[in-house]
């Protein structure tokens, strides 16, 4: 199996013990991770060459960060050094019918400083089938938005398959970027594109026809996404498959999970899976993607099987503290098999 790169910000996430609320907390746990960087850790897991890319400090936080990669199995001899600090986010993780909440300090970081040029894409794209960026990297940045296009034209030259998960972040585009306008331009690159409801509106205006889905609560139905395929496979021509999660939100620690995808004639739909007490979600969307690139390459004919590989990925993430998902190929198709029983492996 030919290598995959994945390109964005790995960050240090500091969150209260167990479920204090940050007024409450004389302490923060300390994890690393970020959407692309979580892409990477997944897919070395199930055994994939990886290589992640970013742009760290050169001091001993940027080393940890570049540690916690090397630890899980990711290629690392690409990503270059600069700048002063590593992102953050402060993590408040929410329990019942309280949400969760993320507080961003990520101004003036070392991805958020790169510019075009800093990489050698050439270079980085040598024996590489497939790219994968999301949607944070460009709302980061006039900088990262450019690395970013800097990345789709030359992985697109040298006929990589290029993935994006749309990630919207609504505390995010605070630099003045034309968020539709270098949105369309990236995802126009892109051979398979994840994104719910919310990413095709904010990004593209794009809504389902005829659907408010503010209202759906936890009855998520994947006919309802059809007109959005639909139309994001209309605006993007390039684009063989279009994805997206339904994620249900009956609470804070119990939501339904399932997926749809659509190949321009034919849409395919998961299991749906009731996730009842959810110990961490972040890195939720995240954990699907690696899992869908894996069975995307891992079963070229069988979009069903795929999917299904992703769903189940991610439902077992919702397991796993932190923002990676540490399981393997076994565990996932355990849980695909229909056994969801936990029952201790002796």
């Amino acid at each position: 199996m030919k290598k995959v790169v994945t390109f964005g910000e790995i960050m240090l996430r500091l969150a209260p013990p167990g479920f204090l609320r940050f007024s409450q907390t004389n302490s923060f746990d300390v994890i690393y991770g970020g959407g692309e960087s979580n892409v990477a850790v997944s897919l070395a897991n199930y055994g994939v060459p990886v290589d992640f890319v970013t742009r760290l400090p050169d001091n001993d936080i940027g080393q940890c960060a570049l540690m916690e990669m090397r630890k899980r199995g990711v290629g690392t001899d690409k990503i270059v050094f600069g700048g002063d600090r590593l992102g953050i986010y402060f993590l408040e993780t929410g329990a019942v019918s309280r949400g969760s909440k993320v507080v961003y300090d990520r101004a003036h970081s070392a991805m958020a400083e790169i510019e075009k040029g800093m990489i050698d894409w050439d270079t980085v794209f040598e024996g590489v089938e497939w790219f994968h960026w999301t949607g944070i990297t460009p709302a980061i940045s006039q900088g990262a938005a450019d690395a970013c296009l800097e990345a789709v034209k030359a992985a697109s030259k040298k006929g990589v398959t290029i993935s994006t998960d749309l990630n919207y972040r609504a505390k995010l585009w605070k630099y003045g970027g034309d968020r539709e306008a270098i949105m369309t331009e990236l995802t126009s690159y892109c051979d398979i594109v994840l994104g719910n409801e919310e990413d095709a509106e904010k990004h593209f205006g794009i809504k389902p026809e005829g659907l408010d889905i503010t209202t759906q609560g936890e009855h998520v139905k994947a006919e309802a996404f059809l007109s959005v395929c639909e139309q994001m496979m209309a605006k993007f021509p390039k684009a063989k498959k279009v994805i997206t999660t339904l994620r249900g939100s009956i609470s804070a620690s119990h939501n339904t999970w399932a997926g749809v995808l659509y190949d321009g004639t034919k849409m395919y739909k998961s299991p749906e899976y009731q996730i009842t007490h959810i110990v961490d979600r972040v890195g939720g969307g995240d954990s699907f993607m690696g899992g869908l690139i894996y069975g995307l390459l891992t079963y070229p004919d069988d979009d069903q099987n795929a999917l299904n590989f992703a769903v189940a990925a991610s439902c077992l993430k919702h397991t796993i503290k932190g923002d990676a998902n540490l399981v393997t190929v076994q565990e996932v198709e355990k849980l695909m098999g229909g056994d969801a029983s936990g029952r201790v492996s002796r």
